[in-house]
């Protein structure tokens, strides 16, 4: 289940509607989907996709959206750090960024320049739609890993346009005890951090 904060604010939300309504004032979309019991640790993206067809057929109708695929993220990932730099600086994309996460947790950092920098975790359930043009970064959670379906507008993928403002050096993800709980978060001060 996410989890929302609003770090300048030291606010938390953990209630989906709550979470769902918040997200929608910023035209963020947040739904909760009921995991698939079908899908094991070891399944493949293809019998991923396949379980999921339903929805991704719904949410293809409903975004224009013309491929999917699974992405999984662990330790172990080869260049792992090289990635991981990709998604933690601020950019925005020419088209929407939709993840359904299957497994592990991640944190979207959203800054709608409406309102002030929100961070949603994200665990198995959830699915963030960020429109295009939408300011964000990603960070791992200290599990280190997550898994999730991902929807693309164009078959060749996103390509993030950078802003280079340094914002997403100063909010630090949160870090997870071994049982996958919340251990303790530098988010839930009353001022971001200032480096990671």
């Amino acid at each position: 289940m996410a989890i929302l904060t609003i770090p300048t604010e030291n606010q938390r939300i953990d209630q989906p509607e709550a979470i769902q309504a918040y997200l929608a004032a910023i035209a963020i979309g947040y739904e909760q989907w009921q995991p698939n019991q079908a899908i094991a640790p070891e399944s493949t993206a293809a019998a991923i996709l396949e379980a999921y067809e339903p929805q991704i057929q719904t949410l293809k109708s409903r975004g224009g959206y013309v491929t999917a695929d699974v992405i999984q993220i662990q330790p172990d990932t080869p260049n792992l750090e090289t990635m991981l730099e990709r998604f933690s600086q601020e950019h925005w994309h020419d088209e929407d960024e939709v993840r359904f996460t299957l497994a592990g947790h991640g944190l979207f950092h959203i800054n709608p320049q409406t309102s002030p920098v929100v961070a949603v975790e994200v665990a198995e359930g959830d699915l963030l739609m960020i429109p295009r043009g939408t300011l964000h970064w990603f960070n791992l959670c200290g599990d280190r890993q997550i898994r999730a379906i991902r929807l693309f507008q164009d078959s060749q993928g996103w390509t993030p346009h950078y802003t280079n403002s340094g914002l997403d050096s100063q909010y630090q993800p949160l870090s997870w005890s071994l049982s996958g709980g919340i251990a303790k978060t530098e988010l839930e001060n009353s001022t971001p951090v200032g480096h990671l």
